[in-house]
């Protein structure tokens, strides 16, 4: 079986800025906590698993991390929008369970424990004011950090980052689901793509 999934997506999650999660740092949040909750919408503009179309299709992934992301024990639920069919929902989960390899297949050995999955409203909001939207648990709003020059900062090659290069800011909001609740503090946005075949030394993902 083969999948490929790409298209954006928007982080948030409780750590101080920066979050190191992504060089496989302990967490550190504003308050002084060790561990790292958050909840990150993407968006696949196009993909497959299989015969399977899943352009179209949004999901939510929440994330307790412990400790540094290698420590594993991790905590990981899922929400996929109500728009996507019982067949993409199933593909969708296969893909993300790691059953499928790749990208996922990689991470899953990280997992302590899945909290499930659910089905609702989901949605990303990109241009000038990006946001998410996961209806009855999370409402998060990102403020890109700037460079000298007046761009984005971004960060490229982090051994767990989400993508290749990604922006990074902070975030404003609520988050409460699968009984993980946090303030949201960080947060990173970027295009992705994963596949069940990735390219030598692609990121890892989070």
């Amino acid at each position: 079986m083969t999948y490929s999934i790409s298209g954006n997506y928007l982080q948030s999650c409780s750590c101080a800025v920066v979050c190191g999660c992504s060089v496989d740092a302990q967490p550190r949040d504003p308050k002084g906590g060790t561990e790292c909750r958050g909840a990150t919408v993407f968006h696949i503009a196009e993909g497959h698993l299989n015969d399977t179309d899943l352009a179209g299709v949004d999901f939510a992934f929440y994330n307790l991390f412990p400790s540094h992301l290698t420590a594993g024990d991790w905590k990981v639920g899922v929400v996929i929008d109500n728009g996507a069919s019982d067949a993409q929902a199933d593909a969708l989960g296969r893909i993300l369970s790691g059953a499928e390899g790749g990208t996922f297949g990689e991470l899953a050995q990280f997992i302590g424990e899945f909290l499930g999955t659910e089905r609702g409203e989901v949605s990303l909001t990109d241009g000038d004011a990006p946001s998410l939207e996961v209806a009855g648990h999370s409402r998060v709003t990102y403020e890109p950090l700037l460079g000298a020059d007046g761009t984005p900062t971004t960060v490229r090659n982090a051994m767990f980052g989400l993508s290749a290069e990604y922006g990074i800011g902070r975030t404003s909001g609520t988050s409460e689901a699968f009984g993980l609740t946090f303030e949201p503090s960080y947060g990173e946005k970027a295009d992705f793509v994963y596949s069940s075949d990735p390219e030598p030394g692609a990121p890892k993902g989070r």
